[in-house]
């Protein structure tokens, strides 16, 4: 025989579950907080983000974008010819009357005016290019030849420097120096500028025997390099 049911009935009983103590309550509430928002920056940012396909596309666009788009990328591509930089205005406030002589190749150009009368002025001007097409690295050969030239600036022999200092808004870098030759006597001021794979270098020198003379003509010799470096700027910004 089995277990017999029992007749009475039977009542269970019910209880709520016990609420959370209150030390538990204010860390629960906390938690709770955390995960909201959480949540809510997640959905942010996945709305700002753009899509994978965009990034990429960003990514794609740059890395195929001709170094031309961007002035700071074009190269100059070759030297004007070497007494076609400077005006014929420039050289004749300069030299008047001056008599020109030139040398040139694919990298080394220059030219010098010059006038035999009793102050013996004199203009030349360098221009040297670093070509992309012979070198791997144009700009920064560029560089290291500028740099070169400043250093030596500050060490020559049997040349008295009365000014050298940096200047600002010729091409990429520049300075200007003003020195006095004692042995011929003459004073020079020159100008030596970069614009991105080329450095060119002006020079303009005229006779002054007297040594006070020779301080007094600093501003009048750095205007005329000065003038003539920015027509071979010019001129270089169009090759």
């Amino acid at each position: 025989m089995g277990l017999q049911r029992s007749s009475e009935p039977f009542h269970r009983v019910y209880s709520a579950p016990e609420p959370p103590s209150p030390d538990r309550r204010p860390r629960l509430l906390k938690l709770l907080a955390v995960v909201a928002a959480l949540a809510v920056a997640g959905a942010v940012v996945f709305l700002v983000m753009p899509g994978q396909g965009q990034g990429h596309a960003g990514r794609d666009n740059a890395a195929i974008r001709p170094p031309g788009d961007s002035p700071s990328q074009r190269f100059v591509e070759a030297l004007p010819e070497p007494c076609g930089t400077v005006s014929k205005d420039t050289v004749d406030q300069a030299v008047p009357k001056a008599a020109q002589r030139q040398s040139a190749n694919s990298t080394l150009t220059t030219c010098t005016y010059s006038s035999a009368g009793s102050e013996h002025r004199w203009l030349r001007v360098e221009a040297r290019l670093y070509s992309p097409g012979v070198t791997d690295t144009p700009v920064e050969d560029a560089e290291s030849y500028y740099d070169t030239q400043w250093a030596q600036a500050h060490d020559t022999p049997f040349i008295r420097t009365i000014s050298l200092a940096r200047h600002r808004g010729m091409g990429d870098e520049a300075y200007r120096w003003f020195k006095a030759d004692e042995g011929r006597p003459a004073v020079l001021g020159q100008v030596t500028a970069r614009i991105r794979n080329a450095v060119f270098t002006v020079s303009y020198s005229e006779r002054a025997p007297g040594a006070g003379e020779r301080d007094d003509r600093e501003g009048a010799c750095l205007d005329r390099a000065t003038a003539a470096a920015r027509d071979v700027l010019d001129a270089l910004n169009d090759f």
